[in-house]
């Protein structure tokens, strides 16, 4: 069996985002779930990258308290 490329793998992760909204849900439900998949998986890549920042930096940077 061939292995899947990865535009198999996005059409099989949107198959199972959409089978997991509920039965009502809207298409602006749809764009909304997808906008949420694909920026955590840029942030993800970034930080897999080294291109992340971790939280205390940020703290720093925004003058936030823990």
């Amino acid at each position: 069996m061939p292995t899947p490329n990865a535009a198999a793998t996005l059409k099989q992760k949107a198959h199972e985002l959409i089978d997991s909204l509920p039965e009502d849900a809207t298409w602006q439900d749809v764009v909304e779930a997808l906008a949420v998949v694909e920026d955590i998986e840029a942030g993800l890549a970034e930080s897999d990258a080294g291109l992340g920042v971790d939280t205390d930096t940020l703290r720093r940077q925004y003058d936030l308290s823990k």
